[in-house]
């Protein structure tokens, strides 16, 4: 019955199949894209956090302040802001915690739109081609006056596999998107906390080089002071 029958060719002349097609290779480019970034990015924020509160505690901010810009981490140019003494601005530190975890979500984000746009707009471009499948079936029988399998072969196949194809394009790209998006969101909530748990760390550092420099002052003055009031 369907010996003669082209079940390929029926499919690939549906412009909704060709639709799909086009759809599935931009989903995938782009999950490939988002992939790879994230991965770039994720180094190891503990780890960072740890060696830079070392280094705080021994008293080298230098070396802390490296630490945390050798970081691909979205921690690494968040910690630094707090580093920076001087800002031409004149923001605040908080300001600058707040721009600087903005302007990465947008790198983090870049292009996820594509991927949900791709999965609540795929399984509707399939229904179309469903709907669309079935309109050709019923044209193809009005044309041969036969409503025969081979007649309406055609049409059934491209609504089955838009339907499908649909599917399959909006499945992965929600998954992924949803995925992302969480792992965006904590890596930028890791990014804030330890950037303000360096913040504590470095004024208190900071206290400590405050006492430590009054006491030595002290130190110094209390010797020279001691005989001019023993002679008052």
């Amino acid at each position: 019955m369907f010996t003669n029958f082209n079940w390929l060719q029926a499919i690939f002349n549906s412009p909704i199949f060709i639709v799909l097609m086009i759809c599935s290779v931009v989903t995938l480019g782009i999950a490939v894209e988002r992939a790879y970034y994230f991965w770039k990015r994720r180094g190891k924020p503990d780890e960072t956090l740890a060696l830079a509160l070392k280094k705080l505690h021994s008293g080298d901010i230098q070396e802390a302040s490296w630490a945390c810009q050798n970081s691909p981490h979205p921690m690494g140019p968040v910690a630094s802001q707090v580093f920076q003494k001087d800002d031409p601005h004149g923001q605040s530190l908080e300001e600058r915690l707040q721009i600087t975890l903005s302007q990465q979500k947008i790198l983090l984000e870049r292009n996820l739109g594509v991927l949900g746009t791709m999965a609540g707009v795929a399984p509707l471009i399939g229904l179309l081609g469903t709907v669309w499948g079935i309109m050709r079936a019923f044209h193809d029988m009005a044309l041969t006056g036969s409503a025969a399998p081979s007649v309406v072969a055609a049409g059934v196949a491209e609504a089955l596999m838009t339907t499908a194809a649909g599917l399959v394009i909006a499945v992965p790209a929600l998954v992924l998107y949803n995925h992302l998006s969480r792992r965006m969101n904590v890596m930028l909530t890791v990014a804030e906390n330890n950037a303000r748990s360096l913040w504590m760390a470095l004024t208190k550092a900071h206290t400590r080089q405050q006492q430590n420099a009054d006491a030595d002052y002290s130190g110094e003055i209390l010797p020279v002071l001691e005989p001019a009031i023993a002679e008052g």
